[in-house]
């Protein structure tokens, strides 16, 4: 060992939780070291060039949950903090209208009474209601949970605190927090408002990320969570860092080096090393070793004490529950090049409605139902899509003129009923083309050829939705040399989706034909009928051409089949051309 490999403090993994801590002791004069595996820092949050000149935010797509305390301490703004407040929330309808709110309160109420009148006059008191709950919960953030069983005058202390401070609110203001804590979502919004449009909308962020639905015990407690995240002091907000979720964690890099901390690259951490019972340093897969009194980890608990520590030096029910801790990833990440804007019919060749979020979460039926699917281990037919046009916030991240959009797509599997295993913990989803026998190969339905990777298949840090991206990644590649990309034309490049500009992507037409639309007889391999949404891959219009599309998600995304696959293809094939859900969902994921 030498001198340059001993430190006061070694961080595995360089993710944005990596950085955070590596930099803060830094700060406090600790000799520190980041080593993460990639060839850069920022974990599930970054942003990659996966097709030349279009920069994409790969998993994490937007800002919020960043503590200020986090921003002001490590004076993130010094190094080039620039969050980009994202103003509007559009949510699209089936019946071709919408729900669009912008940065305007009286145009927002103006907007919600088009809907419901009783909404509109209820929604000063649901915002009351819900931010009084906000303020009880805030302080809690930066709180360490007391130890209600602790004996110890610090534990009596943490009690003590807590119980008079939610003692201190007034009775509804608890019994609010209480019901958005244990229960639904659904059920905390049936007390206000009737508008199915505008309960889909409140009720989606209650769902991303997580295996629940709005209907689902907990979910209110997802959407108080993500209510807490904030912008600028505004509570509830979110924001586009300028560069995408990469150009963030470049910031926290840069911070945390300027406070001391050294980052190596490409230093895949093999395993802790400990002495007596304690962590003493790390080994990484080249042999090389490094030492240290302290040694952070920001990788998943399962990673962490089941891969890089040896489990004999482990408490036997902490092992033990680490095997019972379950990952139930659900959701995937789609990332697009346009050609042009994405149009919405009724609202003409207005955009300003793509400076935020675009729901596509037209009741909270539809969420539940999109929910359904991924109880029982498969894909939703309908899914519920979280979209951002991220160019219109930073025009950098595109070429003039084009743009980049990021999909957030719930429900998805880590593993599936027609799974097949691969190396390396990974499963994938074999291709199948349904065609009738009249049909042509412009016209044919498909599925894609879909590969999910668990976390913990990669050494970064995966965390909270949004901010620090999906628990499964996936890169899918369609087997049609044409189709539709949210309802327009495409000219498909290598690793992303592009459409046409001939045919600007259309959002209402991801929307899917109802389900009595669908051939009676689904184990027929006749392709399911024209309409709206992503169940088919319409003929390409005249002069376009297409080439075979592959939309790319991960730091794996671009890799080669790997031999097992193309096997695995072969035998599945035919399960996967009976399987009703086939074309309506994982040939959703690759025709969006």
């Amino acid at each position: 060992m030498t001198d340059t490999n001993r430190y006061d403090a070694i961080i595995v993994g360089g993710g944005h939780n990596g950085l955070v801590n590596g930099a803060y002791l830094a700060k406090a004069g600790l000799k520190t070291v980041i080593l993460e595996q990639r060839h850069l820092v920022g974990g599930a949050a970054i942003t990659e060039e996966l097709y030349p000149g279009f920069s994409f935010t790969t998993f994490s797509y937007a800002l919020s949950l960043i503590r200020p305390e986090v921003i002001r301490e490590l004076e993130l703004t010094k190094y080039g903090f620039n969050p980009i407040y994202m103003p509007t929330a559009f949510s699209p309808m089936e019946n071709g209208d919408y729900l669009y709110l912008g940065p305007d309160r009286d145009e927002n109420i103006r907007e919600i009474m088009r809907h419901s009148p009783r909404d509109a006059d209820a929604m000063d008191r649901y915002e009351h209601d819900v931010g009084r709950v906000l303020q009880l919960m805030y302080p809690l953030f930066d709180r360490v949970p007391p130890n209600i069983f602790g004996k110890s005058p610090e534990d009596a202390q943490d009690v003590a605190w807590l119980l008079g401070h939610l003692g201190s609110a007034e009775p509804k203001v608890v019994h609010d927090a209480v019901r958005l804590i244990t229960g639904s979502i659904s059920d905390f919004l049936d007390d206000y408002f009737e508008s199915e449009v505008l309960k889909g909308y409140l009720a989606a962020s209650s769902t991303t990320g997580t295996k629940v639905g709005p209907m689902s015990a907990g979910s209110g407690f997802v959407s108080l969570m993500m209510a807490m995240g904030e912008h600028d002091g505004h509570l509830g907000s979110w924001s586009f860092h300028k560069g995408g979720n990469g150009g963030f964690t470049q910031v926290l890099g840069t911070a945390a080096q300027a406070f001391g901390a050294e980052i190596r690259l490409d230093s895949h951490v093999d395993h802790v090393m400990t002495k007596d019972g304690e962590a003493v340093g790390v080994a990484l897969t080249d042999g090389t070793e490094f030492h240290a009194n302290i040694v952070v980890s920001a990788l998943d608990p399962r990673q962490t004490f089941t891969k890089l520590v040896d489990q004999r030096e482990l408490p036997g029910e902490l092992v033990e529950a680490i095997d019972r801790f379950q990952f139930n990833g659900t959701s995937a990440k789609v990332n697009f090049a346009l050609d042009a804007a994405p149009k919405y019919p009724a609202l003409g060749d207005r955009t300003d409605q793509y400076r935020g979020f675009v729901s596509f979460a037209p009741s909270v039926e539809y969420l539940e139902r999109a929910y359904d699917a991924a109880k029982y281990g498969w894909y939703s037919e309908r899914p519920y899509l979280d979209t951002c046009v991220q160019s219109f916030l930073d025009p950098d991240m595109a070429p003039p003129g084009k743009h980049v959009m990021s999909c957030f797509v719930q429900y998805a599997r880590t593993t599936s009923r027609e799974a097949t295993g691969t190396p390396n913990g990974t499963t994938s989803v074999t291709p199948c083309r349904q065609r009738s026998k009249s049909s042509s190969p412009a016209s044919a339905t498909s599925c894609s050829t879909a590969k999910w990777s668990h976390p913990s298949t990669s050494s970064g840090s995966s965390d909270s939705p949004k901010e620090t991206s999906t628990p499964a990644t996936i890169s899918s590649r369609s087997s049609t040399s044409s189709g539709r990309h949210l309802g327009g034309a495409s000219t498909a490049h290598p690793s992303t989706a592009t459409t046409s500009a001939a045919r600007a992507p259309t959002p209402a037409d991801v929307l899917p034909v109802p389900r009595d639309a669908w051939p009676v007889n689904r184990s027929s391999k006749t392709a399911p009928p024209a309409g709206r949404g992503c169940h088919r891959a319409p003929e390409t219009p005249a002069g376009l051409t297409g080439r075979p599309l592959t939309a790319t998600i991960g730091t794996q995304a671009c890799q080669a089949e790997s031999a097992a696959r193309r096997s695995a293809s072969a035998r599945s094939a035919a399960a996967c051309a009976r399987s009703p859900s086939c074309s309506a969902s994982v040939a959703c994921l690759s025709q969006l």
